[in-house]
């Protein structure tokens, strides 16, 4: 959760970190899938995992060249997710109606504005949301992890069990 806190707090830093994080890591995978072409069985196979290898090597040699373009570009396809994902809610829960379906529609809805935000400040959202949203999703999965562990050390031991 600290570290959670620490990214929201220096937001623009972790998401550069990221972005450049995922450039490596589609840089290494692509020197990977380039040994794999190598070991493809057919021709057309071949240029499968050949062509698979560069599109992996260009995108990460351009994050990690470029970080801060590469985070505009994930904000604008995060964008997209959130808009297109909104939509499936809200018509979904509209069509379906099933207990508290208000709640989904509220859901897509608050979807469908984050979306529209990140559209119309994609620039500068870029340099800082996705750090953001890796600190909240970080202070969350730590929360959860204490309720958990919370609700483990509340069982009863194995020697009382047992005995």
């Amino acid at each position: 959760m600290v570290l959670g806190i620490a990214c929201i707090g220096k937001a623009q830093s972790a998401t550069t970190f990221s972005i450049l994080a995922l450039g490596w890591v589609l840089a290494i995978s692509g020197v990977f899938w380039l040994i794999s072409s190598f070991q493809a069985w057919t021709w057309g196979g071949f240029f499968v995992y050949l062509l698979n290898a560069i599109l992996r090597c260009m995108t990460g040699y351009l994050l990690i060249r470029h970080p801060d373009a590469g985070a505009e570009g994930v904000t604008m396809v995060l964008a997209a997710l959130f808009v297109v994902g909104g939509l499936f809610r809200v018509v979904g829960a509209s069509a379906i109606q099933f207990p508290r379906w208000g709640w989904t529609v509220f859901s897509g809805l608050v979807s469908i504005a984050l979306g529209v935000y990140l559209l119309a400040t994609w620039r500068t959202a870029g340099t800082y949301f996705i750090g953001i949203a890796i600190g909240v999703d970080l202070i969350f999965d730590g929360a959860s992890l204490v309720g958990f562990a919370g609700a483990i050390h509340s069982l009863p031991s194995a020697q009382t069990r047992t005995a």
